[in-house]
């Protein structure tokens, strides 16, 4: 007699959220292309070696991919545990780089010869926090003055302080962007993050015109929005690579710009080199990966059956979305020039490393979803929660995400079956 029971075989491979793989995928391969295009003759001109520079792109990767593995195996809930200690570690390691780190141009943002940026790691811990402590509230709480918005903006007030002192605006900005998000999702009243979003603005606008670096970019690129010929050499030299590119690109390896007139093209430029070597349609195609990632990502979310999986999943995806659109904005003139890397593509070990962090959590919460519903678990569940309701409708002013708030005791599935 063939065995009716649901198959029990659940294991790591089997629950992998393949569509975000092959995205990931993809983003990294690009990104090795891209990184060898862009430093081969800087890499033979300073070290005799056309690959020295690749290869430390190479190592970061692999650093990336150590912290990868385990974070796409461990069950993601275990986090929510040391989500303060974790948050209390980033503000540490924020004042420790305004005492100790490494200062170039006019500011200190780094330790080790700029190998670890605090602020890089501040904007994935924060989304961590935000999200454990966002799903351990009642929605009256999260809507709350005393309960919501004061601990809200006190906490973005401290990592926004520490941030904007080494000074790093991008940063910053990207932190706030996603911080409010989630803020949203988590179902915040509209009228209490409308105030904060403003406070922000109005504390960036200050800001900027306090920093004279700042204060100019703002300003060539307001002059910018009526004639490009007075935004600023960056944005200039973008456009340029975008125009030589044209719809199908001088081909990979033949950009012009990236040889002294595109500043940094293996980090903040590296999307404008893109447009000159692969063309608008291989632009296009980069867009259009981190375009499926956010869909595939906000559909985790929804997936999740926990709330803390659900403002993780979907914290996660739109932190990587913003510092995607804020790089491709830059490039194309569309915001003020920024320091934001290009997710999995820009060189640079800790942002690298961050961007795939946090690609495991999301991918952990794939994982536990997809035990969770499967043919057996559905069958537990069913037993032993016979005639029993999820209200999950959002007429009655719930969050804007999916996930139990009142799950107390979640049962941690095994990683492989």
């Amino acid at each position: 007699m063939q065995d009716s029971r649901p198959d029990r075989r659940w294991t790591f491979f089997s629950t992998l959220d393949v569509p975000i793989l092959v995205v990931l995928v993809l983003l990294v391969a690009i990104g090795c292309l891209m990184i060898y295009s862009t430093t081969f003759d800087w890499s033979y001109q300073d070290f005799g070696s056309d690959t020295v520079i690749f290869m430390q792109h190479v190592r970061n990767l692999l650093v990336g991919l150590i912290v990868f593995v385990p974070l796409a195996i461990i069950d993601y809930r275990i986090w929510k545990r040391f989500a303060v200690p974790i948050l209390l570690v980033t503000i540490a390691t924020l004042i420790a780089v305004l005492l100790f780190g490494d200062g170039v141009f006019g500011a200190q943002r780094s330790f080790l010869n700029g190998s670890y940026q605090p602020g890089e790691v501040a904007e994935l811990t924060v989304t961590i926090y935000l999200a454990a402590w966002l799903s351990s509230k009642k929605i009256s709480q999260v809507r709350s003055v005393f309960g919501g918005l004061f601990p809200f903006a006190m906490l973005l007030g401290i990592i926004g302080v520490l941030v904007l002192l080494q000074p790093d605006l991008s940063t910053a900005a990207t932190i706030f962007i996603t911080a409010g998000l989630m803020f949203f999702l988590a179902g915040a009243n509209v009228v209490h993050l409308g105030s904060v979003l403003a406070l922000m603005g109005v504390s960036g606008w200050v800001v900027s015109q306090r920093l004279s670096y700042a204060q100019d970019r703002v300003g060539s690129y307001v002059q910018g929005l009526t004639d490009l010929t007075q935004t600023n050499y960056h944005a200039q030299q973008a456009i340029i690579a975008f125009m030589n590119g044209g719809w199908t690109g001088r081909g990979l390896g033949q950009s012009l710009q990236k040889f002294g007139a595109l500043p940094t093209p293996h980090t903040d430029s590296i999307f404008a080199v893109i447009g000159e070597e692969l063309g608008v349609l291989g632009a296009g195609f980069v867009i259009l990966l981190f375009v499926v990632l956010v869909i595939r990502g906000l559909q985790i979310a929804r997936r999740s059956t926990d709330s803390f999986g659900s403002l993780l999943a979907s914290g996660v995806t739109l932190w990587i979305i913003t510092k995607a659109l804020l790089n491709i904005a830059v490039m194309l003139n569309l915001v003020p020039s920024t320091g934001v890397a290009l997710p999995f593509i820009s060189f640079g070990g800790s942002s690298l490393v961050t961007v795939l962090a946090g690609s495991a959590l999301v991918l952990s919460v794939a994982r536990v979803s997809a035990v969770q519903h499967s043919p057996e678990a559905r069958l537990n569940k069913g037993k032993a929660n016979s005639g029993a309701r999820d209200d999950r409708s959002r007429g009655d002013g719930g969050p804007r995400v999916s996930g139990n708030r009142r799950r107390r005791s979640p049962v941690y599935p095994a990683a492989e079956r």
